[in-house]
């Protein structure tokens, strides 16, 4: 079974995506990094301005500490000096960095559609997606290229919480529940049945970024365990129906004003520490 890892370097995912990277090295394909900015997206300045109308600039703490930080020490990290991928180094080593070291291909993707994910997966030879915080929508034609299809970590018990930045969302709730799902990649976010899922208790002064991180790293035996029913059986599990619950976008301005009247924040000085220290000398 060959890999192809899609997903984007951020605060949330850093991490745990890099070790993941590290301890599957001999099954993956081929990594797909999205191209943040992407023209189809407004490219950076585009990406801000929208940002800004919607949830205005008390938002702006969060995009820069989980996506322009991480993006910023990427491109600035030195090439580790070490060649053990097993040791916590990979942790702090940008993706296209270590993917280097471990010689896998790494490349930038700027559409997830049907013809685009098709051809990277017979150029590499890999049968099943693994999406861990990607920020683009597979189509139908995408993943029926996939010849085991695909599967996608996402941090929080769905059917709730669908969308981009679900911690936040939990920490709307009167009394947060957090937790981790993998599910089935279908043509609709965060759609697909249910391969298995995690309930997470995280502390009570939890920042939804420092949430997304911890759920990341509590979904890697989750999706371990899905990768090894695959093997085993040669298919993908067909999963738990749910019902699909209403999408949870980016956040307001009221929503933002609700989260700080509960005394809850989107990132800290700890969520800052952390996004500088993605990368350090090997």
């Amino acid at each position: 079974m060959r890999l192809a890892l899609f997903t984007l370097e951020a605060l949330a995912n850093a991490r745990a995506v890099r070790r993941f990277v590290a301890e599957h090295a001999d099954e993956i394909a081929v990594v797909a990094l999205s191209d943040p900015h992407r023209p189809s997206t407004g490219g950076l300045t585009g990406q801000v301005r929208r940002h800004v109308l919607r949830s205005g600039t008390g938002f702006l703490p969060y995009l820069g500490v989980n996506f322009g930080l991480p993006d910023l020490v990427s491109a600035l990290a030195p090439a580790p000096k070490t060649s053990n991928p097993g040791d916590d180094t990979a942790s702090a080593t940008p993706l296209p960095v270590l993917c280097r070291r471990l010689g896998l291909p790494c490349i930038t993707v700027t559409s997830a559609s049907g013809s685009a994910v098709g051809d990277l997966l017979r150029r590499h030879g890999a049968d099943l997606i693994v999406s861990f915080h990607f920020d683009q929508i597979f189509d139908a034609d995408a993943l029926a290229t996939a010849p085991l299809g695909g599967v996608n970590l996402h941090p929080s018990l769905l059917p709730h919480h669908r969308g981009p930045v679900p911690t936040l969302h939990a920490l709307l709730e009167p009394t947060p529940r957090f937790g981790v799902t993998i599910h089935r990649l279908a043509a609709a976010v965060d759609a697909g049945a249910i391969l298995a899922q995690q309930a997470v208790t995280l502390p009570a002064d939890v920042t939804a970024s420092r949430a997304a991180v911890l759920l990341h790293e509590a979904g890697r035996p989750l999706l371990d365990g899905v990768l090894r029913r695959v093997r085993e059986d040669g298919r993908l599990p067909e999963g738990r129906t749910v019902p699909v619950l209403p999408y949870c976008g980016f956040p307001t301005r009221a929503q933002l004003r609700d989260l700080k009247s509960r005394g809850r924040k989107l990132v800290d000085g700890r969520d800052l520490r952390e996004a500088l220290s993605l990368s350090r000398p090997g």
